[in-house]
């Protein structure tokens, strides 16, 4: 996977809009600082997580923070991709019928499982509806699987200013519990109270938020490639032609990414042509 430079720069910009405004109002930079209040609102929230979900969905949805700085896996180039092994297979359907299709998928184009599972209803004789019935069911269920990480976060970024008030109120009992005897303790109270409410709203809006989102979008993205390629795989049960199936399937795309499906389409009888 590689790295999303727009997210980078998103996140850069905003921590150096907060850092920038500490560094114009103060030059006691440590007093921002609080180990106190950060154990409170890093703590807290992950603790409510490991009590509230599975603990297998609370690391995958720590996992996802990292992922939000990556280029998502399901772009319209992938979708291409996709469309064209199927408009392949088409050719081969319509040469040597199913078995063939079973005989000459390739391995490594069968590597994700929803579309191992597809082939899979395809070569087993069941009709088009019933094909298209139990891959909208196995879309859906892998949407709702994977975006378990995101209502983990989500959580997550709700708790977060809820323990930064719970730090806040910590803080403050110890302000007042200084006024008896040592007034030192009362700076150190103070900060404790104001920075636990800051760090709690910071991480709920810079990146549990943000990750959340970006684990939606990209299942979004996933569920909505998974029904397309359903839709290509349930026509090859119908026996349909190349042309056909490339122009359903165009019609899920975006008119600049047409022109490459046509292209697919049209190059191998432009390479029997010359042959």
């Amino acid at each position: 996977m590689k790295f999303s430079l727009a997210s980078i720069v998103g996140a850069a910009f905003g921590f150096a809009l907060i850092l920038g405004a500490i560094l114009m109002g103060t030059k006691n930079y440590l007093a921002f600082c609080s180990l106190e209040g950060m154990m409170i609102v890093v703590g807290g929230p992950l603790a409510v997580a490991f009590m509230s979900f599975q603990a297998n969905n609370v690391i995958e949805a720590l996992r996802g923070i990292g992922l939000m700085f990556m280029k998502p896996t399901a772009t319209h180039e992938n979708l291409n991709q996709e469309l064209v092994k199927i408009i392949d297979w088409a050719r081969v359907i319509k040469a040597g019928g199913l078995r063939e299709l079973e005989n000459k998928a390739v391995p490594s184009d069968l590597g994700d499982p929803f579309i191992r599972y597809g082939i899979a209803m395809v070569i087993s004789n069941y009709k088009p509806e019933e094909v298209r019935k139990m891959m909208d069911t196995a879309a859906e269920g892998y949407y709702e699987r994977d975006t378990i990480p995101a209502r983990v976060l989500m959580a997550m970024a709700g708790h977060a200013p809820a323990f930064g008030m719970v730090g806040t109120l910590v803080g403050m009992i110890i302000m007042l519990g200084a006024f008896k005897d040592d007034m030192s303790g009362v700076g150190q109270g103070l900060s404790i109270s104001l920075l636990a409410t800051l760090y709690g709203v910071v991480t709920a809006r810079m990146i549990y938020i943000p990750a959340a989102s970006r684990i939606t979008q990209k299942q979004e993205s996933l569920r909505f490639r998974n029904h397309l390629v359903t839709e290509g795989l349930v026509m090859l049960v119908g026996n349909e032609s190349p042309r056909h199936i490339t122009d359903r399937l165009n019609s899920f795309l975006r008119p600049e990414s047409q022109h490459d499906m046509d292209a697919a389409v049209e190059a191998p009888a432009e390479r029997k042509g010359a042959a």
